[in-house]
């Protein structure tokens, strides 16, 4: 991981336009390639960001970041006051809490619940920035990833997204599209995964539960 801390302004054309005027900033760039552009405030949320797969070039105090669709993220230097690189290695993963690991489960078990017809391929299929939470075939054989939360924030859906963008590489399984589920999906998250073309499913726990109580299958 890579760490600026810079007084830049910040310049994004694509799907719109959008501009940083100039200040102090947080520049973050990752392994996987994702540059991100941060305040001091707003909690965990970037101001800019650019998911990967994308390019960074470095040229006399402007980086510009590019990805396959053409967008571009044009950062302008005017001073920097901290640069360094940090080797972080690899991580262990998230570890789920007990509702969100048995979500999962319930949900591999019954995958038929996302869709008729729906299969599963695999429990966390892997990636080389972590496991999918369940990898599936819909009902007319088309892959698709799905990640599974108890509570479906903003940050699940740019999680699912930056492995959507790595799973669509394999000639294997593309196209593959996204799933987004979870007992409760705040309308930013959903607002933000219909930007990205990525299905919102909310799942009832309860419900799943009864699934696999033998009582409950008797009525």
């Amino acid at each position: 991981m890579r760490l600026v801390i810079a007084r830049c302004q910040v310049d994004y054309a694509g799907r719109l336009t959008a501009h940083l005027p100039m200040a102090v900033r947080l520049i973050m760039v990752k392994a996987d390639g994702s540059v991100s552009i941060h305040a001091d405030d707003g909690a965990y949320k970037p101001l800019n960001w650019m998911s990967p797969p994308c390019r960074l070039q470095e040229s006399d105090g402007v980086w510009t970041v590019a990805n396959p669709a053409g967008e571009r993220l044009v950062i302008t230097f005017d001073q920097v006051l901290h640069d360094a690189a940090y080797e972080l290695g690899t991580g262990p993963g998230l570890v789920k809490d007990g509702v969100e690991a048995h979500l999962q489960e319930l949900l591999a078990e019954h995958v038929e619940t996302l869709g008729p017809g729906w299969r599963l391929v695999r429990r966390e299929y892997p990636t080389p920035i972590g496991p999918v939470d369940l990898l599936c075939r819909d009902e007319t054989g088309m892959a698709v990833a799905v990640e599974v939360k108890r509570r479906g924030e903003i940050d699940g859906v740019e999680q699912l997204t930056r492995y959507l963008a790595l799973l669509n590489r394999d000639p294997l399984l593309a196209p593959v599209r996204g799933v987004f589920a979870a007992q409760e999906i705040r309308p930013q998250a959903r607002t933000l995964a219909t930007d990205r073309g990525i299905g919102c499913v909310s799942v009832d726990y309860d419900a799943l539960r009864g699934l696999d109580d033998p009582a409950a299958r008797l009525f």
